[in-house]
C-alpha cells in the first residue's frame, strides 16, 4: 500500500461540462454525469491507498440536489469515511465552481464564490486482497 490509507484522505477532480452533454432543456446535463465523475475521484482514490483502482460495489446513497448544466466546471470529491478489510467506504459530493452565463454573452461565465453542491452520494469500493 502507498501510505494514503487513513480515514479523511481525500482526492479532487474539476471538469468542464461541454455544450454536448446537455441532454435536457435550458441544457441540462444528466445526473449520471455527475456519478461518473465519483467513480473518477473513487479509482484514484484507491490508487493512492490500495496501489489497484480497484471495483466500486455500489451506492448507499445518492441525492441530485442542484441542476448541472453545460458549460458549468465541476468539482468532485471523494472523502475516505470507513476503512473495512478489504472495503472502502467513501463519501462524494459534486459542487459547481463556475457557471456560464449566457445571458451577458456566448461564452460569458462566473466564478461562483460559492460553489452549489449538485450531488452527494455514499457508496463502498473493494481494494483486491492484498499479496502475502
Amino acid at each position: 500500500m502507498s501510505g494514503a490509507l487513513v480515514e479523511g484522505f481525500s482526492v479532487t477532480h474539476r471538469r468542464y461540462v461541454p455544450h454536448s452533454h446537455a441532454h435536457y432543456g435550458g441544457s441540462l446535463v444528466d445526473g449520471a454525469y455527475g456519478l461518473g465523475m465519483f467513480g473518477d475521484v473513487a479509482t484514484e482514490l484507491l490508487i493512492h491507498t490500495d496501489s489497484d483502482e480497484g471495483l466500486f460495489a455500489g451506492y448507499s446513497s445518492v441525492e441530485f440536489i442542484a441542476p448541472i448544466q453545460a458549460g458549468d466546471v465541476i468539482e468532485a470529491s471523494a472523502t475516505l469515511v470507513r476503512i473495512g478489510k478489504r472495503s472502502r467506504e467513501i463519501e462524494f459530493e459534486a459542487r459547481v465552481v463556475c457557471r456560464s452565463a449566457p445571458e451577458r454573452g456566448p461564452s460569458a461565465a462566473d466564478l461562483l464564490v460559492e460553489p452549489i453542491v449538485v450531488t452527494k452520494a455514499r457508496g463502498t469500493v473493494v481494494a483486491p486482497k492484498a499479496a502475502e
